[in-house]
């Protein structure tokens, strides 16, 4: 499916313009938008040669554009599928914790 375009200016994609990994330069047109708020718009786009993507936010500001990116394996419908999703909470980190730090964590897991 084609990425859809949006209010989003071909100098935001510089930042963002070849893979971390191989260094291969990304094709602007593949990137997908996940979601625009105001001056601000979450992208995910994969790396054609090695298939690894980048979830990045863009944001335009009165002094110019920046962005912060993270590398990831996900999909941009995981993405979405993701940020869909309840919060994490402190319960949820607590619980986590107690089952790595038991004696038996490996085995707990495969209870």
């Amino acid at each position: 499916m084609p990425a859809p375009r949006h209010n989003l200016p071909q100098e935001s994609l510089r930042l963002i313009s070849n893979c971390p990994l191989c260094n291969t330069a990304y094709n602007p047109n593949s990137a997908r938008i996940l979601e625009e708020r105001d001056d601000a718009h979450l992208l995910h786009i994969q790396c054609r040669r090695c298939e690894s993507s980048i979830v990045a936010l863009i944001v335009m500001g009165g002094v110019g554009v920046s962005s912060i990116g993270l590398i990831t394996d996900l999909s941009s419908d995981d993405v979405l599928q993701f940020k869909q999703g309840r919060p994490v909470s402190v319960d949820d980190v607590l619980d986590l914790y107690r089952a790595v730090s038991s004696e038996d964590a490996l085995g707990n897991l495969f209870k």
